[in-house]
């Protein structure tokens, strides 16, 4: 049975339209709405809507919910839209007029956000632990590695010294502000949508404080309607987290593809690590990076489909909003498999410091003799055009 169900049985082909994949990407949602259902049952308990048998029944057969879940037995259909009807409609035939008691003092609306907010609160925790893990392999790189010289590049021609160390350290650094982000998009999502109903609140004296507290939640989103229209929002600034670390993946994979390419040879990773290809038998290809690099865009792509879906709505709740689930989710999980394979390169990473040195040609130290001129008292500019003319000799000869 739907939640909203009238005395009529809807069209199949509208049924099957509307409900989308809802039922399939839910599955990622049943514990987190199971975790809210038992803060508002124990809400209701509270102010009185719940006795403390139906209260401790409800919370007994959500938590066997949560464990069938994690069994994989238990199963949204088509028939159920979504994990919340498939949770209450499991509760109602459990506990009978009991489960329909669920429902009291909340919208589907509500409900669907205080799950997806839980759930992008558990990965941006999960986030923030392996770009930790990815720093502490940056920096094992760095402390091996660190003083290895390499050229520095500006228009993809060698420019001045740098070296390992430095360049590893841009990548420490972006990540260092990519945790800053982070914690932006969570003080941000850290808002209790619960009991503001379909956007215009509830007509019953809810405790919302006492959800949010229950859920860990820093506060309550008080105003009723700007908790549907932070819907969108907030997947699209939490997409924005997303494509800002993957931005930093994608440029230091581009790096790493040119700089171990064998014509250049800076670092190299292990073979188990690179894929063949099915007609030349000499090729070893960085598959694992140009997929590092490739997920940036993908992730773009989802940002920009959510903020076109949410744009030019009324203020209020639109079917609109289920289509943001499937690309937040996915964009999620690159994420986090991003990160995680970025580590294991960096853990792999070796450094070939004969091809590093070797590649530190004379014209990358033009700008240090421009500033011993300098030092010597000669204007910048003069000795600017000095050093100019003799590499430009040199190169003649």
């Amino acid at each position: 049975m739907k939640l909203w169900q009238k005395d009529y049985v809807l069209n199949s082909q509208i049924e099957a339209f509307t409900v989308g994949e809802d039922y399939q990407v839910d599955q990622k949602l049943v514990e987190y709405d199971c975790q809210a259902s038992k803060a508002h049952a124990s809400m209701l308990y509270k102010i009185g809507i719940l006795t403390e048998d139906e209260h401790e029944k409800l919370c007994n057969e959500l938590d066997r919910i949560i464990e069938l879940h994690k069994n994989g037995r238990f199963t949204i259909s088509v028939n159920d839209e979504d994990c919340h009807t498939a949770i209450e409609n499991y509760l109602t035939e459990s506990l009978g007029e009991t489960g329909k008691k669920i429902h009291t003092g909340r919208s589907r609306n509500d409900q669907v956000l205080a799950a997806l907010r839980l759930y992008y609160k558990e990965m941006l925790l999960d986030a923030k632990k392996k770009i930790l893990s990815l720093q502490k392999a940056v920096d094992t790189l760095i402390k091996t590695w660190g003083s290895v010289p390499i050229p520095g590049y500006t228009h993809t021609r060698k420019a001045m010294p740098s070296s390992v160390g430095l360049w590893a350290g841009a990548l420490k650094a972006a990540l260092d502000d990519d945790l800053l982000q982070l914690k932006s998009v969570y003080d941000l999502i850290d808002q209790s949508p619960l009991g503001s109903g379909a956007g215009y609140g509830v007509p019953l004296k809810l405790d919302r404080k006492s959800v949010a507290d229950d859920l860990g939640f820093a506060k309550v989103q008080e105003n009723p309607i700007y908790v549907q229209t932070s819907r969108g929002k907030f997947d699209a600034a939490l997409l924005h987290f997303i494509s800002f670390v993957l931005f930093d993946a994608n440029k230091v994979a581009t790096d790493l593809i040119l700089f171990t390419m064998p014509d250049f040879g800076f670092f190299t990773l292990p073979d188990t690590f690179l894929t063949g290809s099915s007609i030349m038998p000499q090729k070893k290809n960085p598959d694992v990076l140009e997929l590092i690099r490739a997920n940036y865009h993908q992730v773009l792509g989802y940002e920009m489909q959510v903020k076109s879906l949410i744009a030019n709505l009324l203020s209020g709740y639109h079917r609109d909003f289920q289509l943001l689930k499937k690309p937040v989710m996915y964009a999620l999980d690159i994420l986090l498999t991003t990160l995680s394979m970025l580590t294991l390169v960096f853990e792999n990473l070796q450094v070939d410091e004969k091809k590093c040195k070797n590649a530190m040609t004379p014209e990358l130290y033009a700008t240090e003799k421009v500033y011993d001129l300098v030092k010597e008292g000669m204007s910048f500019r003069e000795a600017y055009q000095r050093v100019a003319k003799e590499e430009s000799m040199l190169k003649k000869r």
